[in-house]
């Protein structure tokens, strides 16, 4: 007896992790009932709610009905038991990371909504001029500097990190055209800048007139290359607009599954590439980026499937680049993850820290990804 109430004291603490309370109630009081018939510890009962949670978004089944058909083979005494059922579980969970996911013929299902925020345009000291976030020496880097045009992004991409980055607003620097003109470059140096590290470059539009402060700013400075990175169609301020010579339009692409279960609210690939095709009509040049290329049943056809309709859509001179890179993570974003609880995949895959810390694929599959994504673009 006394030890049932020493563990009910010390059990008292645990619900205070906050995504425990996410979790249905009638799982909640299952995982309760699961803590006490096996006096786990706090770190072992915050493994099984996010076992809980990650099997609920990625689709594959419910975290108390294997425990309970698990246990149910197990005959061994506590605590060996409980020893033996925690390596199960984390077994079942490495074998569901490790094989290619597949994602559900009819797609998961998708946030009903985007994020209603509100879009505010304010003064603020903030710089909007910086390094790529990962230039480091620990890296090959492509020396990218990053210009804030907005902060915040109004897609739903499940993988995306600028959604823990910034507050529940949009917001647009009301200094932004000035700020740009304050920039100081090395006229003697090249520059390739890009405007889609803190939102995507061309979801907003000419809102607070930002691209057409972009484009002057690219006209004053020759020796910029400026990229407009996005996940959108909305090509019109270019089409209706001139535009300096120094500027790209650049896609990010994945298979209409991806874009489907993992990409919500963007536009299609089709889409994507109907709107690349225009702008480089206009004699706008294009680049492309595969990016996260994500690893999952049927990736090594579908996407050297989008490589061919590259190739038969766009000619050399008119593609300014191409990259490739594959899912990586921060530890917030994956508690931003898990905590929005919406179906996803994204975290069914083997996670090993980069140079970074980051969180991404071993580095067998990032070369299994790339050498297959160089090989069809061999043409």
């Amino acid at each position: 007896m006394p030890k049932i109430i020493d563990y009910a004291q010390k059990f008292a603490a645990f619900p205070n992790y906050p995504l425990y309370h996410k979790l249905p109630r009638a799982q909640q009081q299952a995982l309760r009932d699961i803590a006490f018939a096996h006096r786990l510890t706090f770190q072992e009962f915050r493994q099984l709610i996010e076992a809980a949670r990650d099997l609920a978004m990625w689709g594959e089944g419910d975290l108390v009905s294997w425990w309970q058909n698990r246990a149910a083979q197990v005959q061994a005494p506590e605590p060996q038991r409980k020893k033996q059922l925690l390596r199960a579980l984390q077994e079942h969970l490495d074998a569901l990371r490790r094989q290619p996911k597949v994602y559900p013929p009819a797609g998961s299902t998708r946030p009903k909504t985007r994020r209603k925020l509100p879009v505010q345009v304010e003064k603020t000291d903030k710089k909007i001029f910086g390094m790529c976030p990962v230039a480091s020496e620990k890296t090959v880097c492509c020396n990218l500097r990053t210009i804030d045009a907005v902060e915040n992004c109004a897609f739903g991409c499940s993988y995306c990190t600028i959604q823990t980055f910034y507050s529940e607003k949009f917001s647009f620097d009301a200094d932004f055209a000035e700020k740009l003109k304050n920039i100081e470059l090395e006229p003697d140096r090249y520059y390739h800048l890009g405007s889609g590290q803190s939102s995507d470059s061309l979801v907003w539009g000419n809102h607070n007139g930002n691209l057409q402060a972009l484009c002057e700013f690219a006209s004053r400075h020759p020796n910029v290359l400026l990229e407009f990175k996005t996940k959108s169609d909305n090509i019109r301020y270019f089409l209706e607009n001139p535009v300096p010579p120094n500027i790209v339009c650049s896609w990010s692409l994945n298979p209409p599954v991806i874009i489907e279960n993992e990409e919500h609210f963007t536009a299609s690939l089709e889409q994507r590439l109907r709107a690349a095709r225009r702008v480089a009509d206009r004699g706008i040049k294009v680049a492309f980026h595969f990016h996260p290329i994500v690893y999952y049943q049927s990736w090594d056809a579908d996407y050297p499937a989008i490589v061919d309709t590259l190739l038969a859509t766009f000619h050399p001179d008119e593609v300014l680049f191409v990259s490739f890179g594959s899912v990586t993570l921060i530890k917030p974003a994956i508690q931003q993850i898990r905590a929005l609880g919406h179906a996803t995949k994204i975290l069914q895959m083997p996670l090993v820290p980069d140079p970074h810390g980051k969180l991404t694929y071993p580095i067998d599959i990032k070369v299994q990804l790339f050498r297959t994504m160089h090989q069809a673009f061999a043409p």
